[in-house]
């Protein structure tokens, strides 16, 4: 089955950590239904998601990539020190994995939102510059990772500080329909106090960005929450169970997609 809508369809993946492994799921589940996308927006792990279906790499590719993705190889100590981590490694790996790096090769439009610290203002990448940078900056949690300066000087950090869910990014890049996916509704339900600086600092990230992300899911035809409370963001070895989760919403709005884009 193939999109055969005149209507422009956008996809618009939120931030997470490694709740980012249940876009995964959502996305196997569109593609096997021919759900294709004229535009997308992402932040933080929506941002790398959503990077590289814009870049051309198919679900099985993206999860084939996700599979590769571990503490060792995406993230090390600051120094000096501006946060907890540097994204630097998060960088190189996706420069090796990624077919293009940079926006104006992509196969689809794209869009990665990033914070200017110290104007106060969304950044929106998009259409030209490097693409590994922009996820880096969408991708710099507060407190957790330091921030990311660009050539101009700017101080970036995480998008999800006002925007996790950029549905008014990709409206404003022309959707008529909307596909979000969304990884911080569903909130978090945990069984254990957090034992480590990077667990407490994941957790209060997504506390605040939740808090954050205001009404943007009102203003998207569909939404998917995938049911991923009882998983914590930095829980990176529990990728199958959010791929399977995010396989498992997809699945239950599947209809509703198919109806909308045809």
């Amino acid at each position: 089955m193939a999109n055969i809508s005149t209507k422009k369809i956008g996809l618009v993946l939120s931030g997470g950590g490694a709740r980012g492994f249940a876009h995964v799921g959502v996305l196997k589940v569109l593609e096997q239904h021919g759900i294709r996308f004229d535009m997308i927006a992402g932040t933080s792990a929506g941002s790398i998601v959503g990077g590289a279906l814009a870049a051309g790499m198919n679900a099985a590719a993206i999860e084939a990539m996700a599979r590769r993705i571990g503490w060792l190889n995406t993230i090390r100590p600051t120094l000096p020190f501006r946060g907890l981590l540097s994204t630097a490694p998060i960088g190189k790996f996706l420069a090796r994995e990624l077919p293009v790096t940079r926006f104006e090769d992509l196969k689809t439009p794209f869009a990665a939102i990033a914070y200017d610290l110290a104007e106060g203002r969304e950044v929106v990448f998009e259409g030209r510059g490097d693409l590994i940078h922009a996820i880096r900056a969408s991708c710099s949690v507060p407190l957790l990772f330091a921030p990311v300066k660009d050539s101009e000087g700017r101080v970036l950090v995480d998008g999800g500080v006002t925007s996790v869910m950029p549905v008014d990014v990709i409206r404003k890049m022309g959707a008529d329909i909307v596909i979000a996916v969304d990884l911080i509704a569903c909130g978090g339900v945990y069984p254990r106090r957090p034992r480590n600086v990077v667990s407490i600092g994941v957790r209060s990230a997504l506390t605040l960005i939740r808090t954050a992300s205001g009404s943007q899911t009102s203003i998207a035809d569909v939404v998917i929450v995938p049911q991923i409370a009882h998983l914590r963001p930095d829980q990176l070895g529990k990728r199958d169970e959010f791929i399977a989760l995010g396989e498992a919403a997809a699945a239950a709005a599947i209809d509703e997609i198919v109806a909308l884009t045809q």
